[in-house]
């Protein structure tokens, strides 16, 4: 195998499942060009990808094991940029990823995460609340816009302390950082005003300490060598947990309001008890995965996968890209059998990598899952007449291969 007949993505997302699998096809491991002609592994396959994922001669410390960065040949223009440029746990390896998530796991505990329960509960209901006077009159609602998309932006901004003046700014930019087929300008213009709008935010609770995760951040210190989160560790942090803790819920919401409005028989397995909403959400993040794929992580050293259950001969070389293809492995006919591509809530086996696997498992997993297991029933509660106010082909993906989601998601309340 090599880089010469490499599966072309598409940055602007139009097709992730037909792109999925075409990966597929080309074996568990497939070469693939990300924009700007940048080479990378697609994995696949769920096995070898979770193995890969918990390997320590995997990296996604771009700066120390991408043979490309220590060429010079990745610029701040690049639309994938600020995925690997950036200071913080998600791209740190070893004793420093160590470090770092030992500083937000201080920070982002379960019991602050549980403690949110009643304020994404009354979130909810007033967001419900305005969905119904917008649908009043058989009036068409963007569900994305005006459901989905707000309840995590709300609970992610009460939990950092974010100021209400910046919440508008920090939305534009955090679909800045998703948009995969972004321009030069657009690119810089992003990267520029995210750093701006963490600058204040770190600001504000500097001088106005609070009850929220951004002070906590702040105070964070490691017990065993007394150092503290940098100032680029601590914005770069922000920028993670801003991006991460909102856009794969409001993909989540999105996708699951979506696969029951468009499969009603399993949204009735859920309604006579045969099924639960844990079934809903865990069959969402397998067959509509919120991050379609990642970016981008790195091989240490030669990589043999024939001995990770791979296939035989194929080596993933020292300083080579690797792509985890989440929505691909996600519907793995070698893991979830023939029918992987059906959504099924009775799924047995619901198992998937939406979260992702090993050291850099989501720590915000819990909080997304909360969200929707409140969220999708008082949805769906409130109006048990929901349907979808155009046809399922009439929706338009959002221009991104790493966010899988709708641009905007019309229902009528019935």
């Amino acid at each position: 195998m090599d880089f010469t007949h490499p599966v072309v993505i598409d940055p602007t997302g139009r097709d992730i499942h037909g792109e999925a699998a075409r990966i597929r096809a080309r074996g568990p491991v497939a070469p693939v060009e990300l924009p700007h002609g940048v080479p990378a592994w697609a994995v696949s396959d769920t096995r070898l990808l979770r193995r890969l994922l918990a390997d320590p001669r995997v990296s996604k410390d771009a700066r120390r094991h991408w043979r490309r960065w220590a060429d010079g040949e990745v610029s701040p223009e690049w639309p994938l940029y600020t995925w690997v440029a950036v200071r913080n746990m998600f791209t740190a390896y070893g004793s420093e990823h160590r470090r770092l998530r030992t500083l937000v796991s201080k920070a982002f505990t379960a019991r602050r995460t549980a403690a949110l329960r009643p304020r994404v509960e009354a979130i909810t209901a007033a967001l419900l609340d305005a969905v119904a006077e917008a649908g009043a009159d058989g009036r068409a609602v963007d569900l994305r816009e005006e459901f989905c998309y707000p309840l995590p932006i709300q609970v992610i901004g009460e939990l950092l302390g974010l100021p209400e003046k910046l919440g508008a700014e920090l939305r534009a930019v955090v679909d800045g950082v998703f948009h995969t087929s972004a321009d030069a300008a657009e690119v810089a213009d992003t990267y520029a005003r995210f750093y701006a709008v963490l600058g204040e935010l770190v600001a504000a609770k500097r001088q106005a300490p609070g009850d929220d995760l951004t002070t906590a951040l702040i105070a964070a210190h490691d017990e065993e060598s007394g150092t503290r989160l940098s100032e680029q560790e601590l914005l770069d942090t922000l920028m993670l947990l801003i991006s991460a803790g909102h856009e794969t819920t409001v993909n989540l919401l999105d996708n699951a309001v979506h696969a029951l409005l468009t499969h009603p028989g399993q949204l009735e397995l859920v309604r006579a008890g045969r099924a639960t909403w844990d079934d809903v959400i865990e069959e969402t993040l397998r067959a509509e995965a919120p991050v379609a794929s990642l970016p981008l992580r790195y091989a240490v050293e030669d990589l043999p996968l024939g001995d990770l259950g791979g296939p035989d001969g194929t080596v993933i070389r020292k300083g080579e890209a690797i792509l985890a293809a989440y929505a691909a492995a996600g519907r793995d006919p070698a893991h979830h059998g023939p029918d992987a591509d059906v959504f099924d809530v009775t799924r047995a086996a619901k198992d998937h990598l939406a979260f992702g696997h090993g050291v850099h498992h989501c720590l915000g997993a819990p909080l997304g899952r909360l969200e929707a297991r409140v969220a999708l029933p008082a949805l769906f509660g409130r109006f048990p007449e929901l349907e979808l106010a155009v046809p399922p082909d009439g929706l338009r993906p959002v221009d991104s291969f790493i966010s899988h989601g709708h641009r905007t998601l019309p229902v009528r309340l019935g």
